[in-house]
């Protein structure tokens, strides 16, 4: 079986409240053997890196979401910095800007964005970027805070080819959510065909954005498969080939070995 790895992942959200662990067992019966978990602030930061210290393919990132970017304590960047010394943390995010929702006014998300993308780089992690209906601010903050220095990954990818070149030419990583399964999907399915096979991730975003068929139910780990499937038939590739080649990628750009990332087999 090949080994699938999900590089965006909320398995501390409420939606798992009732089934959590049948959850995480359906990913590893399902092949998929690395999970990167997010938190959205502090507090489901330190659930994430505390859940994932439980399970050895698991991993967690610490980052405080633009949606919460309003409401960050005082003290927010150095509850990041200790969090950040964790071992099982390997990536300050999802940090980012959201002028979809827009939770949090838009200058705090901006101000908020900019300080984690200094302390990702006085950390030495990575980043994972949340963009969402804020393109080219994203692109222009990243680029004054010189964000794709440590690499990392423009998540749930939303924009259009021209647009994920650049964050490539950042040195950047793409991944590629649920979405490009939907028939209505052309720009994300040219990004998915596109996108140099080195430089491509895939996730769930879970519990949000059902590939088909499930779409409109619950997502989790388990599913990553499809979306998977979806875009290596773009591709013209064989799934488990593409698979294994999103494998490696999600374990090069979080710096993770390959006997760690396995060490559970199910």
């Amino acid at each position: 079986m090949a080994l699938l790895a999900d590089s965006h992942a909320h398995l501390i959200d409420k939606a798992y409240g009732k089934d959590r662990a049948e959850v995480i067992q359906r990913a590893l019966d399902s092949g998929v053997k690395l999970i990167i978990n997010l938190g959205y602030d502090i507090k489901t930061s330190l659930r994430a890196v505390e859940m994932a210290d439980r399970y050895p393919f698991m991993y967690a990132s610490a980052g405080v979401h633009p949606h919460e970017a309003e409401r960050v304590p005082k003290n927010y960047l150095d509850k990041l910095r200790e969090l950040a010394v964790k071992k099982k943390i390997i990536a300050i995010g999802e940090i980012g800007l959201d002028y979809y929702r827009d939770l949090s006014p838009r200058k705090k998300q901006q101000e908020v964005f900019r300080k984690q993308l200094k302390l990702a780089q006085e950390v030495d992690l990575p980043v994972i970027i949340h963009d969402r209906e804020a393109h080219q601010e994203v692109l222009d903050i990243v680029r004054e805070e010189q964000g794709g220095k440590n690499a990392g990954v423009f998540h749930c990818f939303s924009g259009d080819w021209e647009m994920a070149q650049q964050c490539i030419e950042m040195g950047f990583y793409i991944s590629i959510a649920g979405p490009v399964t939907f028939k209505n999907s052309r720009s994300l399915q040219e990004v998915a065909q596109k996108t140099p096979l080195d430089r491509i991730l895939v996730e769930t975003d879970c519990p949000y954005l059902t590939p088909v068929p499930y779409r409109g139910k619950r997502n989790e780990p388990a599913y990553v498969k499809y979306t998977v499937e979806k875009i290596a038939s773009l591709r013209g590739m064989n799934w488990e080939e593409f698979a294994q080649a999103v494998y490696k990628n999600t374990q090069k750009v979080f710096r993770l070995s390959k006997n760690n990332s396995e060490s559970l087999q199910g």
